[in-house]
């Protein structure tokens, strides 16, 4: 089975691709193209990041950052060894040849290109994230590097879609409390809990952040079981492990 990159036509000025688990080495519950260590064989983990990147920008190198759900961003200027990576969820780099990766399970990652300016992100944004910002603070350090955020293209990707996230009253509460408006992400359900729209939610950030160009691509991560990998699947069914895709971009030299 081959790699499959998912694309959007708003990143074109860039190399890019949101993954899921086929075209993997991995097997059992992991079965694909899982890119997490914490679960897997490394072996069989750098063979797939391996993967990944050559179907987005081959020969580019792999950056990634251990994630924490934190708005915290960092800029690459020079490569770094995996053990090493610093501690954030997101990513910036105006440095052809570099590829920002996020791994992601039912998180939304989002990408973020300004062509002209030669500078692009990558985010993490779960709930927690994004509620505290991870996108706003990403497109500011795309900004120190020469980006501009009328220009800035933004486009989320494979996620937890509102028809599979149900949370609790409080979580709910949590976002009106926030700004009213958010009541719009929310559709109700059983007593004390609703549906959340995670996808929605983040594109709405980018707007009310100033960027004119922002893409969803639609992929319910927990509804696919053959394209994505999915925590809330995993849990529900009280597997072992649930690994994570990656979600890439780079600058062409």
């Amino acid at each position: 089975m081959s790699t499959e990159a998912l694309t959007h036509p708003l990143l074109a000025g860039a190399a890019h691709g949101f993954l899921g688990r086929k075209g993997g080495v991995s097997t059992g519950d992991l079965a694909g193209l899982n890119v997490s260590y914490a679960e897997d064989d490394p072996a069989l983990t750098s063979e797939n990041r391996r993967r990944a990147v050559e179907a987005v920008l081959p020969g580019g190198t792999l950056q990634t950052c251990f994630q924490i759900h934190s708005p915290d961003v960092v800029t690459v200027r020079e490569p770094w060894a995996d053990a090493d990576r610093p501690k954030a969820d997101a990513l910036v780099t105006d440095r052809p040849g570099l590829v920002l990766g996020v791994l992601t399970a039912d998180c939304a990652p989002v990408l973020f290109c300004d062509a002209q300016a030669g500078v692009v992100g990558a985010a993490h944004a779960g709930w927690k994230g994004a509620f505290t910002g991870v996108t706003d603070a990403t497109i500011a350090a795309m900004e120190a590097l020469g980006a501009s955020r009328d220009r800035i293209a933004a486009v989320v990707g494979p996620c937890i879609a509102q028809k599979s996230y149900e949370v609790d009253s409080g979580f709910e509460t949590r976002f009106l409390e926030q700004a009213g408006e958010n009541e719009r992400f929310f559709r109700a359900g059983r007593e004390g809990h609703a549906w959340f729209d995670l996808e929605g939610y983040v594109a709405s950030r980018l707007r009310d952040a100033g960027l004119g160009k922002v893409g969803m691509l639609g992929e319910d991560t927990y509804a696919q079981e053959e394209r994505f990998y999915s925590f809330r699947r995993a849990t529900h069914r009280r597997e072992p492990g649930y690994g994570r895709q990656i979600s890439l971009i780079g600058l062409r030299g």
